[in-house]
């Protein structure tokens, strides 16, 4: 019997190198709310998979959905503003 051996690196093996840097630590802490707001709208979506959505289930994915869409306004907001110099629009 022939025994199967990888030649490459364990898949769940980390090196100092594959850590997340600084930047991208703070982009995901930027893009927080709007993750957030996404999950709670999948959430909410995913209750009504397998029935009839009620009123109630109506108004909560309503809800939702305007938080996540506010969230990534703010977020495309904050990214503009800092993204231009001296506040100019």
């Amino acid at each position: 019997m022939n025994h199967i051996v990888t030649v490459q690196d364990a898949v769940t093996a980390f090196a100092p190198w594959m850590e997340p840097t600084d930047a991208e630590l703070e982009a995901i802490e930027r893009e927080l709310p709007a993750i957030l707001a996404d999950v709670d709208l999948l959430d909410a979506q995913i209750v009504t998979l397998d029935r009839t959505p009620t009123e109630l289930d109506e108004r909560r994915i309503r809800r939702a959905r305007r938080r996540a869409l506010a969230a990534r306004v703010a977020l495309v907001n904050r990214t503009a503003g800092a993204s231009l110099p001296g506040g100019a629009a």
